[in-house]
């Protein structure tokens, strides 16, 4: 085989994967949110409701400032010192978060769990900004409709969760702010798990923590696994770094869905010990 041919054949085979890589490139740009958003892993339907707990609950429907309506769950405690706003990860809905919600009650805490639009039962599709406006319904609902003093609401986060709660943090005080499993932002976290393609130029989804946290006056309790397959430590460090003073760390072991589940009572005295102290005493 002559040289010529050789070369050839090798233009030929730099140009299949430069073509291949633009491709790539450019359905990273157009199909972010299918990436990030993914409703129907573990699907839209509920699987249960917080009976299966033997909880009695509230069916709550509210509306987004755009008019999307939103379904979520609130659940009473007892003499309840305060209420947590619980925010979901990026994969399926509210009936999946029934162990959380175990949890958040065995501590004597209000609970409302909501499905941002898009999941469960809400209505619309999800996209940033309109994530955003669902977290501020939430608020909203708590706080305005309910009457709840702001001094006595816990924002908590899980994952793609702990972004909004950061952001609504920022906008609206809370008595304190838990980011668990959270990651800095989208571009930051695809940086890493797409190292050959240049995301941070493509990224149009931000969902950006850190720079919320520069704007959040609360106490934050970051928790986070070292076993995180999903989210590295590294984001965790990032966090407390972005709060200062006002930040904790609370290090919990395990993977990226159910760290908080292995961890059992480290974990429950963990979220205890920083959230009891920072509400009203009865």
């Amino acid at each position: 085989m002559s040289v010529g041919v050789l070369v050839g054949a090798a233009w030929r085979l730099v140009l299949t994967l430069a073509v291949a890589w633009l491709a790539i490139c450019l359905l990273l740009f157009l199909m972010q949110e299918r990436l990030v958003f993914l409703p129907n892993i573990g699907g839209r339907t509920l699987v249960a409701t917080p009976e299966a707990l033997g909880l009695d609950y509230e069916d709550v429907t509210f509306e987004a400032a755009d008019g999307v309506r939103l379904h979520a769950w609130f659940v009473p405690a007892e003499d309840a010192r305060g209420t947590v706003i619980v925010f979901h990860g990026n994969a399926g809905n509210i009936s999946h978060r029934l162990d959380t919600l175990r949890i958040f009650h065995g501590l004597g805490l209000n609970t409302l769990l909501f499905n941002y639009r898009g999941y469960g039962q809400s209505e619309g599709r999800p996209s940033e900004a309109g994530l955003g406006l669902d977290a501020a319904a939430a608020w909203e609902e708590i706080t305005g409709r309910r009457g709840i003093p702001a001094e006595e609401v816990i924002l908590f986060g899980r994952s793609l969760g702990g972004t909004l709660a950061a952001q609504q943090a920022a906008a609206t005080p809370p008595a304190a702010l838990v980011l668990e499993s959270t990651f800095t932002s989208v571009p930051d976290l695809a940086a890493e798990l797409y190292r050959i393609f240049p995301v941070r130029l493509l990224a149009r989804l931000k969902f950006d923590a850190r720079a919320a946290l520069a704007e959040v006056q609360a106490p934050v309790l970051v928790v986070h696994s070292r076993q995180d397959e999903i989210v590295p430590f590294s984001h965790a460090e990032a966090l407390l770094e972005a709060a200062g003073s006002r930040a904790e760390l609370l290090e919990i072991r395990g993977d990226h869905n159910t760290g908080f589940l292995q961890s059992g009572q480290a974990y429950r005295d963990g979220l205890a010990g920083f959230i009891l102290p920072r509400l009203p005493a009865r």
